[in-house]
């Protein structure tokens, strides 16, 4: 008896398991959700849905989402409630843990950026209200990590060597032509809209602005 009672629990705990693996977002539905970056940090997905499509049911831990278009969307969850939700272009919305499946519920397409937060529990860091050369706003907070908008100017630059003691993913808002070094890597020069970097606590850095003119980024800090 206690014997079937073992294999029943273990059968059990692997059904609950193959379920958890089938409602992660990438898995259950990769033809709206595209792995683009991914650390022990963060895991950042680029979001599609054309008009009129809707995902499988899935979940997402507290994240993010950067809409680089207009959304209108109906969010459906696992006992069948809806909830409409219109996010704005370039807007940034603090999203907590959540099973749902999503439906593009308007006649444009939906692209947007998402980041997941993995940390089992909320950092300590102090998020920066200002930063030298760069105009901020913030759009977006939550117990994990706070988003703005920025401008970095013609003039922005962070040395060789600049370290942050908070984590940052960087969303390009359109084409831009910004220098980014991390831990010594090649640079990353040119920028296409949607493209996302990860600079890590305590990591060391250089960036500069190297278009001549004024551009415009979403930065995720992650307390």
């Amino acid at each position: 008896m206690k014997a079937c009672q073992t294999l029943s629990t273990l059968s059990l705990v692997l059904l609950w398991s193959a379920s958890a693996l089938a409602q992660d977002a990438v898995k259950a539905d990769p033809t709206h959700y595209r792995l683009i970056l991914e650390n022990a940090a963060v895991r950042v997905l680029r979001v599609d849905y054309p008009p009129g499509t809707k995902s499988q049911m899935h979940q997402h831990p507290d994240a993010i989402v950067v809409p680089l278009s207009n959304a209108k969307l109906r969010f459906t969850s696992p006992d069948g409630k809806t909830e409409d939700a219109d996010m704005a272009i370039e807007s940034a919305v603090y999203l907590t843990a959540v099973s749902h499946l999503g439906t593009n519920a308007g006649t444009a397409r939906i692209d947007a950026v998402l980041i997941e937060f993995k940390s089992a529990a909320p950092g300590k860091a102090t998020l920066p209200t200002s930063r030298e050369n760069m105009k901020m706003k913030v759009l977006a907070e939550g117990p994990r990590a706070m988003a703005y908008r920025t401008t970095a100017d013609a003039a922005f630059q962070e040395p060789a060597g600049t370290k942050h003691d908070y984590d940052q993913v960087v969303v390009a808002l359109g084409p831009a032509q910004m220098s980014l070094s991390v831990d010594g890597k090649p640079a990353k020069t040119t920028w296409a809209r949607g493209d996302a970097q990860f600079i890590g606590r305590g990591v060391p850095h250089e960036s500069k602005n190297a278009g001549g003119k004024p551009v415009d980024f979403i930065i995720i800090a992650i307390k």
